[in-house]
């Protein structure tokens, strides 16, 4: 297995510390609104990675952590509390906010095929573990008290900015250029570990500490939450691009600061989900979401089969248009395969098998190439052997793929809501006789693998494999 560690900035061989045992983190969500499909590609990839780690025999704990409190758009307690803009927005509690969101974000992975990890864990129960940290680092030297808060020094390490490559002075004072400078730090580059001062008086989560009644800075989560339950010794560190600075780069300064030793050997980051405007974000355009997806007709998986033909380092353009060719392929690829199971004739060329299996793996070993899995498994459509063995090799490759090749389709309701609402539109335009608009309906649904007919007993419709 090589992967890209963004680290060295180099594809490297996959070592873990521990032979075949191998301890991921995940850097999980904020939990103040559904998470947009952007958001996700990220899980999408992680997932994968997982997926192809214990595929390769590896046996994988993997650790994701909730945000549900202490996310400031900067390190200079300016912005916006995330957490608590969400509490605001829908005139709930925070922990309401943030359960409501959790859940949620974990039905969108369920509908993605997205496996849940075996530890999850909110930020919110593990105060005394950052109280902990926080100390050691006071006391060691790294961190300082200053107006109530608490700060990591940058200047106590020698290459705090090594993930990035940056020199101080090309880095801006927080997360966005317009943040003002937080006076009460000795450094423009350090961060918040304990705040009891800020901005945000009204922050309703707060908890006692040696150095007063506060909550903690957004950083020290992961560190505490992944050496909790992973150890010392981390293997794989995942995230977004957009997590590389500040984030990630003050998690290795604050754990390596705590430690004493290195912490994390390889940085795995997916790249950013464009829309043709840019950066996808919540704030601008159409908020796209797994919800808004289904509304439209369209299969998750069908998502999930688009961020697959793109390699995860670069950057994807989604476009409807785009989603519509992966979504039209993903039927045709379900068509075929239920009719090789229909004709599952002939016993299993183990020969073959292990030829396409380990095309397979090279493919993913080969810093997670998913676009070539895919190839791979379009010309095990197209070999000339039996059905039963494309069938084993299928049901193999879908062990990391997760697009539920033989799974027979079952509709969900959000589709079949969009299917009703859409035939009873098509069927008033008829009654009206604007005979224009109820085509334009029918071919909107057929383009989706939506085949409407229309009976005695009324309009029904089949989905077309």
């Amino acid at each position: 297995m090589k992967l890209y560690n963004t680290k060295s900035k180099l594809v490297e061989e996959f070592i873990p510390n521990n032979d075949k045992e191998v301890k991921l983190y995940t850097c999980g969500p904020t939990v103040y609104h559904y998470a947009h499909i952007g958001n996700l590609r990220s899980y999408i990839m992680e997932d994968v990675l997982e997926k192809t780690l214990n595929y390769l025999g590896y046996n994988v704990t993997r650790c994701m952590n909730i945000t549900d409190v202490g996310h400031l758009s900067s390190d200079s307690d300016t912005g916006e509390d995330k957490m608590l803009k969400g509490a605001k927005r829908e005139n709930k509690t925070v922990l309401e906010i943030a359960k409501m969101y959790t859940d949620a974000f974990f039905e969108d992975c369920k509908k993605l095929n997205i496996k849940k990890p075996e530890i999850v864990a909110p930020a919110t129960e593990h105060i005394p573990d950052y109280i902990k940290v926080i100390e050691k680092l006071l006391e060691k030297g790294y961190a300082y008290q200053s107006n109530g808060n608490i700060y990591f020094d940058i200047t106590k390490l020698d290459d705090y900015y090594s993930l990035t490559n940056h020199k101080e002075d090309e880095m801006v004072v927080g997360a966005r250029e317009d943040v003002e400078e937080d006076l009460d730090k000795k450094n423009p580059g350090d961060f918040v570990l304990w705040f009891t001062k800020s901005k945000f008086d009204d922050q309703e989560l707060k908890w006692n500490s040696p150095w007063g009644i506060g909550y903690p800075g957004w950083h020290i989560e992961c560190s505490c939450i992944s050496m909790k339950y992973l150890g010392e010794f981390l293997d794989i560190h995942c995230g977004g691009v957009d997590n590389i600075f500040p984030h990630h780069t003050n998690e290795i300064a604050q754990s390596e600061g705590y430690l004493g030793h290195k912490w994390c050997n390889y940085w795995f980051h997916v790249e950013h989900l464009n829309d043709s405007t840019g950066k996808m974000s919540k704030s601008k355009g159409e908020f796209l979401t797994v919800s808004l997806l289904l509304e439209k007709g369209y299969n998750p998986l069908a998502y999930r089969m688009f961020c697959l033909e793109s390699h995860y380092r670069k950057q994807l353009v989604f476009t409807y248009e785009g989603l519509d060719n992966t979504a039209n392929a993903y039927d045709k690829l379900k068509n075929r395969v239920k009719k090789l199971k229909e004709n599952a004739v002939g016993e299993v060329d183990f020969e073959v098998v292990k030829i396409y299996k380990q095309k397979f793996v090279d493919a993913l070993s080969n810093d997670l190439n998913t676009a070539l899995a895919l190839t791979t498994l379009f010309e095990v459509l197209k070999l000339d052997t039996n059905n039963k063995t494309k069938l084993c090799l299928i049901e193999d490759f879908d062990k990391v793929l997760s697009l539920d090749l033989l799974k027979e389709d079952e509709i969900d309701s959000n589709l079949l809501e969009y299917i009703n609402q859409m035939i009873k539109k098509r069927n008033e335009a008829k009654q009206n006789k604007d005979y224009e608009i109820a085509d334009a309906i029918r071919n909107e649904l057929l383009e989706k693998g939506i085949i409407i007919k229309d009976t005695r007993e009324g309009t029904t419709f089949e989905l077309r494999g």
